[in-house]
């Protein structure tokens, strides 16, 4: 009887693997790493749940490192089995998990410098070198393309609008059910990349709840950002944006490049300070099957929102170093989102004590995160171990989110023609995925669980 079995991303945001069992194989579905406070971060360093040989394959649903980020782990473990993924995931994976590879490192020798607090000597989760044993064992696939697995199974892909590459997994068992894996829902109506794929049938689902209590905030998002740009140029301020460098970077880029064609953008320089966020800047503008239809418009016009006359990409530290002491007004685009680390540090520590600077979030901060408590409110911080005033003003864009809000989940699970037998809530903080189940129960009347780390449920 096939089952399924939740690793990762049960009662928090977090460190999605989803063991699907049947006939004796088994497939996972992702192998993200945990992210956020100490202690959810701390599971990384735990035994594997499950043995790499007893794994058949890996299918992944998208690049984020809370999906993918483990993966590394599993083939310094043993595993050297077949990695399925889009085109994109694939393309987004060669850049970022040697880039945290090399982070890993980085911080292993920090640390023994400065006094390691887990390992002595301290070592990094992954290497740059298991990155690159990864890579080896992963297969790209197309869209809607049918994949055989062991013991007959098969999945495809479906665009989920989430990120570039990201994908719904429509799972087949042997005996014909289906189970769709929902990994990240992306939103409607939202720059570059497709929509969510309508999905009309399957017996089992498995969806997320970031945003399951809460719905984003209305408005333009160019508008804010107009906004924020003009009062950084009109002040000679620095506007600093923590962002993702997959997905957000672009999206923000998008849309100052709107601004710009209808003429209207106050001319404040823009830099984008992340290695991560140039490569992948470059593969959305490559993995033509992603793009929606003004993307294709727009590159089939020359008219690319990433135009190097307007954005200087940032390549080397020494310039992101320079640029901390230039005089506004600009805007800095650094990672990491959630300023759990990367060059946005090096900003926030020259600058947030400065009243003409601007903190512009564009997406979700976990609990625990120095993002999170920015947008708090806390009046100090600590960054590289030194306490830093926040005089700053701190902006949040929360249009630009790559996550469904509990209302646009809604919307796509409304274009199912009937009911799964049971939907399952995951990757979110409990509040959150709570609330779903309630909305869910409510608007449609489904069978839903909650699953906790570590459950495994029966498909029958």
């Amino acid at each position: 009887m096939p089952s399924i079995t939740f690793l990762g991303a049960a009662g928090t945001v977090t460190g999605s693997k989803h063991l699907l069992e049947y006939d004796g194989h088994r497939v996972l579905i992702d192998c993200g790493m945990f992210q956020g406070p100490r202690e959810i971060r701390d599971r990384n360093w735990e035994r594997f749940p499950i043995e790499p040989d007893d794994i058949d394959a890996v299918v992944l649903t998208h690049a984020h490192m809370d999906h993918i980020g483990m993966l590394p782990v599993l083939v310094k473990l043993g595993f050297r089995k077949k990695i399925f993924a889009t085109y994109g995931t694939v393309g987004l994976c060669r850049v970022s998990l040697p880039d945290g590879g090399r982070l890993q490192e980085e911080e292993a020798k920090f640390r023994n410098k400065h006094g390691a607090t887990r390992h002595s000597p301290a070592l990094p989760l992954y290497t740059e070198a298991d990155a690159y044993d990864t890579l080896k064992l992963m297969e790209p696939l197309h869209y809607h393309q049918w994949q055989e697995l062991p013991g007959g199974a098969q999945f495809r892909y479906m665009p989920a609008g989430h990120i570039l590459g990201s994908a719904f997994v429509e799972f087949y068992f042997a005996n014909g059910e289906r189970i769709l894996m929902g990994g990240d829902l992306g939103r409607y109506d939202t720059p570059i990349i497709k929509d969510p794929s309508k999905v009309e049938f399957a017996e089992y689902l498995v969806i997320e709840s970031t945003y399951g209590n809460r719905l984003h905030a209305k408005g333009e998002a160019k508008e804010m950002i107009l906004e924020v740009a003009e009062r950084a140029v009109r002040e000679r301020g620095i506007v600093i944006v923590p962002s993702f460098a997959i997905g957000r970077t672009q999206e923000l880029l998008w849309y100052c490049n709107e601004l710009e064609s209808e003429g209207r953008w106050p001319g404040l320089p823009i830099y984008v300070d992340s290695p991560m966020a140039n490569k992948a800047t470059l593969l959305y503008q490559e993995t033509t099957e992603d793009h929606d239809h003004d993307m294709k418009i727009d590159m089939s016009e020359g008219n690319s929102p990433f135009r190097t006359d307007m954005v200087r990409m940032v390549r080397d530290s020494q310039f992101s170093k320079q640029l901390n002491t230039s005089p506004g007004p600009w805007m800095v685009i650094a990672g990491s989102g959630m300023c759990n680390g990367g060059r946005v540090l090096h900003h926030l520590k020259a600058h947030l004590d400065e009243l003409t600077v601007t903190i512009l979030f564009t997406g979700y901060q976990a609990d625990g995160t120095l993002g999170r408590r920015l947008l708090d409110g806390e009046e100090e911080v600590r960054i590289f171990g030194q306490p830093v005033q926040v005089r700053a003003k701190i902006e949040r864009l929360e249009m630009l989110s790559a996550h469904a809000d509990y209302e646009e989940m809604l919307t796509w699970l409304r274009g199912f023609k009937s009911p799964p037998k049971k939907t399952f809530i995951v990757h979110g903080e409990p509040d959150a995925s709570l609330a779903m189940q309630e909305h869910i129960h409510r608007e449609l009347g489904w069978v839903t669980a909650i699953p906790t780390q570590g459950e495994k449920f029966e498909l029958s």
